[in-house]
């Protein structure tokens, strides 16, 4: 080590002791701070803090509070969520420090999910991006911009794995993959968060939902979830985790049970897992209503429930108000303790502490921030940026795409023209009367070098009552209701009068999300009907795929050329439709969740187990093997999948020893290649298989991956390091442990189309 390391090294150490040092003793006084002033509270203030109610303005379910005015000057309130700008808020917050008896700040939060004015794709899409310090830096203008309306908590990242795309809470996590979730969680985290959370620019996060909320059965809303704890160390748990250990400050609680009991009275989640294995010292709130609805579960009135959702782990009730109106019985009645009560209340106010608020309740309200900031244009060219990036190139048959910026297209279907569905599910911040809409975006970005022509094409679906329910929360899409043959027509009069046809079709934004399940999920028939008629025009056709969820595409996979996987991109959808469309951008999106070829293979994801009768390589069907009778067992489009418009071509797979010692390291390259006409980013994907163990692994996991950007005819070498660490999962006593053995290791484009090596971990 030289002079100039040695030195850096000792600074670092020294800069690190001080942090430790400042940290321990902000912690102190934390700690002094808090227990002078609960000293100073009632057993009714300190249950106040436990509640968290609603303001109504941003829909987020059923039910709306009551009476807040009143119960912030009475201490009733702990927080309030879904009230927005600095106005509203400030007044809010002088009711409490002003008017009530201890003074005490209130949080204020909203469900800023991926954007707050300006909207970036949904949290399905950005995952597709695979470029965490993008997703950290869409996180970090969130945040910037809802702390600029005065906010300064949101209920994000949601981190639930999902492999069964009829559940439409998908759209809102990252997918299928425990990996790949778990660092897209940290990088959301450290966005939301800051180096600082006192700083007023910063937003507290809240990872949610706890747990396994998107394995429920059937693919169905809040349905029951059942799973050993073998499947949920080693798969569904790690992302929660990896956003604990990045430093979320909260936690919320899911809807679901888990094997019987509900995750908001689980004690054995919420304490055993949560804050003795983990280590969380944040606080853990409900998700809306979810104490109430433990009555339907089946476990007690709203006295017992509340009760025990507190003696579970539980320090904030949001909306229900059973911890206000009833905790104080269950004290008088031994159901709860002091103590109970003192731990939840603890919590929320060092929560405050963090924040700043006690030093300054208004630091987030200062309205000349929100002026300056809120969609300033650094933030808008970031969301056209990130939309660009999340799009997945499904397909692009003799090289379609990109267009050329000249002559005339045509833009058909329900979801051209409609600019409130552009943000896509969880936008409730966004201002759907003034976004683009796809016509619009592509307008504004094309100019007059493309003669654009319109038609709506067809109804999103033939059936209203379905169309109403998928387009609620203001997210119209107008009806035609002359005869479907007579609508389809007339676009085609138009389809015939362009030199190619862009189809934006697929669902509606409230065809996804929160209790939007669906058990059909190819695109919708009315709109295939359009799309067959657009192809038998001759004319070439490009579907341009709005979507929330992996969608079943076999029939248009087999007939349409061009297929362009937009999700929904969020503000600036249409434009960078336009930069993607017409080669401005070469798209390099990849799957994080698998396309199946039909809904019957659902629950579906590349890293399965085999079965003892696993279906031979290259076949379709074997009697008395593990497959269908009327479909393959592969997906139409698997996890990492996604085209560009260059090619990249990988070299050989090389490892530099085929022997990993314990506390070393093995390095596995490959040389990748852009051999094709275009400048474009590839993302490097790296899996393991454990060959043999004490426990059934899965055939791949990934483990690792790059994201490269090269000119045509550049070429670079890719390198990963394996260690033990990724090699270790939960045996069957969920002991962490890395096993010696065999391994296989794969790198390629996406989990199907890989190179392989093998190496030997040794004991």
């Amino acid at each position: 080590m030289d002079t100039q390391t040695r030195w850096l090294v000792v600074a670092a150490i020294l800069l690190l002791g001080i942090h430790t040092v400042n940290g321990q003793q902000r912690a102190r006084d934390m700690d002094h701070f808090i227990t002078d002033l609960m000293a100073q509270m009632t057993i009714d203030e300190k249950i106040g803090q436990l509640n968290l109610v609603t303001a109504g303005e941003a829909t987020t379910g059923a039910v709306v509070s009551t009476d807040v005015e009143s119960k912030i000057k009475e201490g009733k309130i702990g927080g309030i969520f879904s009230m927005t700008s600095v106005p509203r808020i400030r007044a809010a917050q002088e009711l409490a420090v002003n008017q009530s008896r201890l003074k005490i700040p209130i949080i204020f939060g909203l469900d800023v999910i991926h954007g707050y004015k300006t909207i970036f794709p949904i949290p399905l899409g950005l995952a597709a991006s695979w470029d965490m310090d993008l997703i950290q830096e869409t996180a970090r203008i969130a945040a910037i911009e809802a702390s600029a309306d005065g906010l300064n908590w949101t209920f994000s990242p949601m981190v639930d794995i999902s492999r069964d795309a009829r559940w439409g809470r998908i759209s809102e996590g990252s997918g299928e993959d425990t990996y790949l979730s778990s660092r897209i969680a940290e990088a959301m985290v450290h966005g939301y968060q800051g180096d600082d959370l006192a700083a007023d620019n910063t937003l507290m996060a809240c990872v949610k939902h706890f747990a396994l909320y998107g394995a429920a059965e059937a693919g169905r809303d809040y349905n029951t979830t059942d799973m050993s704890l073998h499947r949920m160390y080693n798969e569904y748990l790690p992302p929660y985790k990896a956003a604990i250990d990045a430093g979320a400050g909260s936690v919320m609680t899911s809807f679901n049970d888990i094997n019987g009991v509900p995750a908001t009275a689980n004690k054995w989640l919420m304490t055993e897992v949560l804050r003795q294995q983990w280590g969380f010292d944040g606080f853990v709130v409900t998700d809306y209503t979810a104490v109430n609805e433990l009555i339907e579960h089946g476990l007690g009135d709203l006295q017992e429930v509340s009760a025990r959702s507190l003696k579970a782990g539980v320090e904030m009730d949001m909306v229900g108000e059973g911890f206000l109106t009833t905790l104080r019985k269950s004290l008088d009645e031994g159901k709860v303790s002091e103590a109970d009560i003192d731990r939840a209340c603890r919590l929320v106010l060092e929560a405050k502490y963090k924040l700043g608020l006690f030093e300054d309740p208004f630091r987030y309200c200062d309205e000349s921030r929100a002026k300056q900031l809120i969609q300033h244009p650094t933030h808008m060219a970031k969301a056209r940026e990130a939309a660009a990036k999340s799009f997945v190139l499904l397909k692009n048959e003799q090289q379609l795409l990109p267009l050329k910026k000249q002559g005339t297209v045509a833009l058909i279907g329900p979801l051209a023209n409609t600019g409130s569905n552009m943000p896509g599910t969880w936008s409730v911040s966004a201002d759907l009367e003034n976004t683009p809409s796809l016509l619009e975006g592509m307008r504004a970005a094309l100019g007059d070098r493309v003669n654009l022509v319109y038609h709506q094409g067809s109804n999103l679906v033939a059936d209203a009552a379905y169309q109403e329910r998928a387009t609620m929360f203001g997210r119209t899409i107008p009806r035609d209701e002359r005869p479907e043959a007579e609508v389809i027509a007339e676009a085609l009069e138009v389809a015939k009068q362009a030199d190619v046809v862009i189809a934006a079709l697929g669902e509606s934004s409230e065809m996804s999300g929160e209790a939007s399940s669906r058990t059909d999920i190819g695109i919708p028939a009315v709109q295939q009907q359009l799309l067959s008629e657009l192809l038998k025009t001759g004319k070439p056709v490009v579907l341009v795929l709005f979507t929330g969820r992996p969608l079943t595409l076999t029939w248009e996979n087999e007939h349409v050329p061009a297929i362009l996987n937009v999700w929904f991109g969020g503000t600036e959808t249409g434009k960078a439709v336009a930069d993607v469309l017409f080669g401005d951008v070469n798209p390099s999106g990849k799957l994080p969740a698998t396309f199946p070829q039909h809904v019957g293979q659902l629950p579906l994801y590349y890293s399965h187990k085999n079965t003892g009768r696993p279906l031979a390589d290259g076949q379709w069907f074997q009697k008395f093997r593990s497959n269908y009778l009327d479909v393959s067992n592969d997906p139409l489009y698997p996890f990492g999948y996604g085209l560009s418009y260059t090619t990249f071509t990988y070299g050989k797979l090389v490892l530099n020893t085929d022997t990993l010692e314990r506390k070393g390291s093995l390095q596995v390259s490959v040389e990748v290649s852009n051999s094709g006409n275009y400048a474009g980013e590839e993302v490097v994907q790296l899996y393991i298989r454990d060959l043999v163990g004490s426990v059934t692994r899965p055939v791949k996991e990934l483990k690792g991956f790059r994201k490269i950007q090269l000119a045509a005819g550049q070429s670079q070498r890719v390198v990963f390091d394996i260690t033990e660490e990724d090699l270790k999962f939960y045996n069957a006593d969920l002991e962490h442990v890395a096993e010696a053995g065999e391994f296989a290791v794969f790198v390629g484009t996406n989990s199907r189309d890989v190179q392989e090596a093998r190496f030997f971990l040794k004991d």
